[in-house]
């Protein structure tokens, strides 16, 4: 009985092994030159995205659902990404709904509005108009959009995306240190599968730093 639980306990130590080892940094992942986070003792997960790109409409259900279940020491962080000036409405109506405290009211629905209804957000006014169709007070998103706050958020957002070499959406960052996407990931099921093996990662970095 003795070698048989000895047994199991070897086959389930080699499943663990293999199940970690198919995940190769440079091939599934990539290692970035380190950038600071903001989220204290929390691993920071950030998501780059754009509201008009339909990798990142068909990879919103998968970090969505990631989303409302991942572990209690992960903070999220969604980076609308602005690679051009037209970019710009929909970053700034991101922030100004995240201000609002209306984000996840309305966040499928934008992307649903211009990938399945074809409508075109791509200005304040349509924005605008398209939100207050969703119950969202158009005049304070207006206010909430043209803000102080807003604009410092765009510029932050801006210096990330530099200062992180994005050069594609949707892309993911775990804790300043590792890079996802679904190109290297093969999949979006997949890239989730090594963010929460990086999670983990640096979850037993993170109590080890702390002995």
């Amino acid at each position: 009985m003795k070698k048989y639980l000895l047994f199991i306990l070897f086959l389930f130590s080699f499943s663990t092994l293999v199940h970690a080892e198919q995940y190769k940094e440079g091939v599934n992942y990539a290692a970035i030159e380190p950038q600071p986070t903001e989220t204290g003792k929390n691993i920071e997960v950030l998501e780059f995205f754009w509201y008009g790109c339909p990798h990142c409409y068909h990879f919103e259900p998968y970090i969505s659902q990631w989303n409302k279940t991942k572990p209690a020491n992960v903070t999220f962080i969604r980076i609308p990404a602005v690679f051009r000036p037209s970019w710009k409405v929909q970053a700034r109506a991101y922030y100004a709904l995240l201000d609002m405290g209306v984000i996840e009211q309305v966040h499928d629905k934008i992307f649903d509005a211009i990938h399945k209804n074809h409508q075109r957000l791509d200005t304040e006014h349509d924005m605008a108009n398209f939100l207050a169709t969703q119950g969202i007070d158009k005049q304070k998103f207006i206010e909430a959009y043209n803000s102080f706050s807003v604009d410092t958020q765009m510029r932050k957002g801006i210096k990330k995306l530099t200062a992180y070499k994005v050069d594609g959406v949707p892309a993911v960052f775990v804790n300043g240190k590792y890079k996802l996407s679904g190109q290297m990931a093969g999949s979006y099921e997949n890239l989730i599968k090594i963010l929460n093996y990086l999670i983990k990662k640096e979850s037993k970095h993170t109590s080890a730093s702390k002995r």
